[in-house]
């Protein structure tokens, strides 16, 4: 083999996230405003009808506190002079009950709509991060704990969707109703508006003082909520651990620790919450005291202290009367509402744009590298060549050439390391100029302690990782050649870890390849010699399996993984540990099935228990990142090195 070194770039290369293309803002107005561009983009011309909707219930809202006015005036003049009702007065009562009713279609119409627009943009935002991080490269999840990702999907979206459903809907209301309030008083007294707005500068003021120490404590409680979120999952997974060790008491401790920090977020988040709805409620009821108190002066003084454009319309010469004090009171109380509303839903605002940012960093995270153009396709021998098709026994990579034809080479399963220095940090290397290979049809074997870097020779394999230095090759072609997906398609892996989803026995085993009919999850079972056991489950391969099998024990959850690997029907064969799990004479049963699973095929085996490597082609030693000795079993023996001392139990492995 030749020895050359490459550096090996990062590509950014892959499939675009499912959302705009700016990256993850880091201030609540440019997240906002991704949130906003995200949600137009499929419900504009509800959301229009919506504003509109709002806009217009905020008018009918203003509209009846300024028909109060004309009816407080028309009745003042009417008794004054012992009369009684007329048609006029009965016409501005089913004028204002109409006002009303109609106020109350409004505000019905724009809720419908506005929460199925929440609850699609919600949907669309699921359904994007989970198509996002499928994805992801493993990087990604090395960095996430699970309770944070499930943060995401559950206690960020909610904030989103409260956001959407109310809050906004009830911001742009109390905008509006600010606007046209205001100028609503204008139009019954200048002077007492001026003194208003001196009260509404003092509150926001206050608001503002109280909304920056309030947004930096929701963002620490949505932190710690997702700590909380994460302990829980991990203790939950590892429940039967922390039985066996003992160790309930400390769980419940660490428990406390991180849902204290939470209690003392939250307490620290909703105090200025809780404060400032009571304080501004208050204030508004001493305004309210103030401003009729003022009007009155104003209107026992007589002239045009009052600056009432209503006074002028009704013949008072701009001066205040009884009428236009009980309007502006009215107004003056609806004014101070909506900027309660918008203090009060300022903690939402906050505790949305930090769910948003946290969904948008996972959005924004870069997508894993899906390689070359080189794919894999099933086919058959012509004259002169191969050609493609679906019903081909052959497998074989189809290399696409200049000329926009493609050319076909057999896959054979001739894996090659050159030179190859890998970390999973710049600062340490877990393998250390390793070159290997692994001819069409050969067995494979690592040994070594843990930590020694065989996992690690596998993940290169699949392009879970990419190599900082050196070259791999498969069948001759630079695996960074091959599109990912494809690549790992010719590989079938059996994880020391296993991890069975929920659902039945045999969907579990197709899960190796979906297409696969039941006679052939069927035998593929007989081969692992699962088909005993499964037989005498209670709905036999129809069992439903929950808590990745925690029904079935760690064997045959081992047996199932390796069906599964059967089925697949890969050319090239992965077992990590694939038989640490089973008893040696379970070992023994599925030997006959592992080697049948095993002909023809090029296979790496990673194993601890040497029984399982002595018939292998090749068996490396590992130590340090380093291939220390390697050799076939009868050659390592008369080494007599470390092989020959951990066979001859001189030495153990770690």
């Amino acid at each position: 083999m030749k020895n050359n070194a490459m550096t090996v770039g990062m590509s950014n290369r892959g499939k675009t996230p499912p959302m705009p293309a700016r990256k993850g803002a880091k201030n609540p107005m440019q997240t906002f405003k991704r949130l906003m561009a995200y949600m137009l983009e499929n419900y504009k011309k509800r959301f229009i009808l919506v504003c509109v909707m709002i806009v217009l219930g905020a008018l009918v809202s203003i509209s009846g506190s300024v028909f109060i006015g004309f009816f407080t005036a028309h009745l003042e003049k009417t008794l004054g002079v012992g009369a009684l009702p007329d048609g006029k007065f009965y016409g501005l009562l089913v004028a204002m009950l109409c006002i009303y009713l109609l106020g109350i279609l409004c505000n019905y119409t724009y809720s419908r709509i506005m929460m199925y627009i929440a609850q699609g943009t919600m949907k669309r935002l699921r359904d994007g991060m989970f198509t996002h991080m499928q994805t992801l490269p493993l990087q990604f999840f090395d960095s996430k704990t699970h309770g944070e990702l499930m943060s995401s999907y559950t206690n960020d979206t909610d904030t989103l969707r409260h956001l959407l459903s109310q809050t906004i809907p009830q911001l742009i209301s109390s905008v509006v109703t600010i606007v046209g309030v205001f100028c609503a008083m204008l139009f019954y007294s200048v002077t007492l508006t001026a003194l208003a707005l001196a009260f509404l500068f003092f509150l926001m003021f206050i608001v503002g003082k109280l909304g920056a120490k309030s947004s930096r404590c929701f963002v620490e409680q949505q932190k710690s909520l997702a700590k909380v979120n994460g302990y829980i999952e991990e203790m939950m997974e590892g429940q039967k651990v922390v039985k066996v060790f003992n160790h309930e008491q400390k769980a419940i401790e660490q428990f406390f620790a991180h849902n204290e920090q939470l209690r003392k977020n939250t307490t620290a988040a909703n105090v200025f919450v809780n404060v400032m709805g009571p304080f501004t409620n208050n204030l508004g009821y001493v305004q309210y005291i103030v401003l009729a108190l003022a009007g009155v002066l104003l209107a026992s003084g007589g002239g045009v202290w009052g600056l009432s454009l209503f006074g002028a319309i009704n013949g008072d010469a701009w001066g205040l009367t009884l009428a236009s004090i009980i309007a502006y009171l009215s107004l003056a109380r609806s004014f101070n509402m909506p900027v309660q509303q918008v203090a009060q839903q300022f903690n939402t605002v906050v505790m949305g744009m930090a769910g948003a940012e946290r969904i948008f960093e996972i959005l924004d995270a870069s997508s894993e590298d899906e390689g070359g153009n080189i794919t894999l396709v099933h086919v058959e021998e012509k004259e002169g060549g191969y050609e493609q098709s679906p019903q081909g026994k052959l497998w074989a990579w189809k290399i696409p050439q200049e000329n926009g034809s493609a050319c076909y080479r057999l896959l054979k399963g001739d894996i090659r390391f050159e030179n190859v220095t890998f970390g999973y940090t710049e600062q340490k290397d877990v393998l250390k100029n390793i070159s290997l290979y692994a001819r069409p049809g050969e067995k494979i074997a690592f040994v070594g302690s843990t930590g020694a870097g065989k996992t690690t020779i596998t993940n290169l394999i699949n392009r879970f990782y990419d190599i900082r230095e050196g070259k791999i090759t498969y069948d001759g072609l630079d695996i960074r050649s091959i599109n990912k997906s494809d690549l790992r398609r010719s590989l079938g892996v059996v994880l020391q870890d296993t991890h069975l989803f929920t659902g039945t026995v045999m969907d579990n085993i197709r899960y190796g390849r979906l297409n696969a009919t039941d006679e052939e999850c069927i035998q593929a079972a007989r081969l692992a010699n699962a088909h005993s056991f499964i037989r005498h489950l209670p709905q036999g391969y129809q069992t439903v399996l929950h808590g990745d099998g925690a029904n079935l024990s760690q064997g045959q959850r081992q047996l199932l993984s390796i069906a599964r690997a059967m089925v697949s029907d890969c050319p090239v064969l992965i077992l990590d540990e694939a038989t640490s799990s089973i008893d040696t004479r379970t070992e023994k049963l599925i030997e006959k099935g592992m080697d049948k699973l095993m002909e023809g095929r090029t296979v790496f085996v990673i194993a601890h228990r040497l029984s399982t490597v002595r018939d292998s082609h090749a068996i490396m030693m590992l130590e340090h990142g380093v291939i220390i000795e390697r050799g076939t079993h009868a050659q390592l023996l008369e080494q007599k090195g470390k092989y020959y001392q951990l066979y001859t139990g001189l030495f153990e492995l770690d």
